[in-house]
C-alpha cells in the first residue's frame, strides 16, 4: 500500500514540475515574442514606458470612423492618448501599398510601409472589390496577416519595413503670404458654383475635369491655381481668383447636425467679423487641393491647419450620404451612415 502511494505521489509531482516547466517555456516564448514586438514598434521610433504597442488585428478601414471618430462606439477606449496600430491596404495612388496605421481619437498617421509581394497585395484588393464611395483603403486578408506575422513580425524583418515620417512636429500659423493690400498680378478669375447640389457618383470626374482640379484617382495631373492672400486676422485667407474667404481653420469633428450648429454660432458671433459664411460646394472645396503635399502631408496650401483633415461638404449625395473633400488622400469621398461626422472649413464671398 505504501509503494502505491509513494508511486501516486511520484506521479502527481512528476506532473506539478512538468506543468511549471511548461508555464516557465510559454512565459520565456511570450518575452520573446514580445520583444520581437517591441524591437518592430522601436524600429519605428514607437515606444511607451506604460502599455506595449501591439497590432490589432480585428481593425479595418470600413470601421475606424465608428471606433475613432464617431459617438456611441462599442469599443473600448480609455483616453484620448491612447493608440492602436493596425495593417491595411492603400490604393489611393496604384500601384497599391501595404501599410501600418497609427489611430486614435481625432488622430491618424501612417506610420510604416511594407514591402510585401505586389501579386499578393493585388489579389487581396482584387477580392473585395469597390470600397463605399471613392475610398480606397481595404483590409487586409488572411493571406497577408500570415505574410506579415511569418516574414515580418516574428523574425523581425525590418529591411521590410519603411518608416514613413510626418515631416513636421508643430504647426507653423505663419501664412508667408501677400498682405492683402500688395500688389496684385494679373489673375484669371475663376467662377465657381455656389449653390449646394444633389450629387450621383458619376457626376463627380466631370465636375474634378472642368476646372482641371487634381483629384489623386480621378485628376493626377491636374491642379488649380489660387493666389492667396493674408487677411491680417491670423483667421482667414482670401483667395483672388475664386473670390473666396476662407477659414484657416475650422471646427472640430462633430456630426452633420452639430456642424450646422456650428455654423449658425459662426454667423451669430460674426467670425472675422462677418454673418455669411457656410460649408463650401464640391468645386469650391476642389479648388483647394493642390498636386503635391505640404509638410503636414496634406494636398493642401500649408496656410491652413492641419487640424481639418477631411471636412463636410454642402452638396448631398443621392441616393444617400453624405459627400466630404480630404486633403490627407487628396479626393472627394461620401460616406454613408444616418450620423456621420466630419470636421469644417467655412467660406464666404469675399
Amino acid at each position: 500500500m505504501a509503494f502505491f502511494l509513494a508511486k501516486a505521489l511520484f506521479f502527481v509531482y512528476s506532473v506539478c514540475v512538468l506543468i511549471r516547466i511548461i508555464f516557465i517555456y510559454e512565459h520565456l516564448l511570450h518575452i520573446t515574442y514580445r520583444r520581437k514586438r517591441m524591437n518592430f514598434f522601436e524600429h519605428l521610433g514607437i515606444s511607451s514606458d506604460t502599455i506595449t504597442p501591439t497590432i490589432d488585428w480585428e481593425i479595418t478601414p470600413a470601421y475606424t470612423f465608428t471606433y475613432f471618430e464617431s459617438w456611441g462606439s462599442q469599443r473600448s477606449i480609455r483616453n484620448l492618448s491612447e493608440r492602436f496600430y493596425y495593417f491595411y491596404i492603400d490604393n489611393c495612388t496604384p500601384p497599391a501599398k501595404l501599410c501600418l496605421m497609427e489611430r486614435g481619437i481625432k488622430f491618424a498617421r501612417v506610420v510604416a510601409e511594407i514591402a510585401a509581394p505586389q501579386e499578393m497585395i493585388d489579389a487581396c484588393v482584387s477580392a473585395q472589390g469597390q470600397t463605399p464611395g471613392l475610398d480606397r483603403s481595404y483590409a487586409i486578408d488572411e493571406k497577408v496577416k500570415k505574410w506579415l506575422i511569418t516574414n515580418v513580425l516574428d523574425p523581425h524583418d525590418i529591411s521590410l519595413v519603411t518608416p514613413v515620417k510626418s515631416g513636421i512636429e508643430d504647426e507653423s500659423w505663419e501664412s508667408n503670404l501677400p498682405e492683402k493690400d500688395a500688389p496684385v498680378p494679373e489673375l484669371t478669375h475663376i467662377s465657381l458654383n455656389r449653390a449646394p447640389q444633389e450629387l450621383v457618383d458619376d457626376e463627380i470626374p466631370s465636375i474634378v475635369l472642368h476646372h482641371n482640379f487634381y483629384d489623386a484617382k480621378i485628376n493626377p495631373d491636374g491642379g488649380f491655381e489660387n493666389y492667396f492672400v493674408d487677411n491680417g486676422d491670423a483667421l482667414t485667407v482670401t483667395d483672388l481668383v475664386t473670390g473666396l474667404m476662407w477659414q484657416r481653420g475650422g471646427p472640430d469633428i462633430c456630426s452633420i447636425r452639430q456642424m450646422k450648429e456650428q455654423l449658425g454660432r459662426c454667423n451669430s458671433e460674426k467670425f472675422a467679423g462677418f454673418a455669411d459664411w457656410r460649408l463650401p460646394t464640391m468645386e469650391e472645396a476642389l479648388s483647394l487641393f493642390t498636386k503635391e503635399t505640404n509638410l503636414k502631408g496634406y494636398h493642401l496650401h500649408p496656410c491652413f491647419s492641419r487640424k481639418q483633415p477631411f471636412i463636410f461638404l454642402a452638396d448631398g449625395r443621392k441616393p444617400g450620404g453624405y459627400w466630404f473633400a480630404d486633403f490627407k488622400q487628396g479626393n472627394i469621398f461620401w460616406a454613408s451612415g444616418f450620423n456621420p461626422g466630419g470636421f469644417g472649413r467655412f467660406c464666404r464671398v469675399a
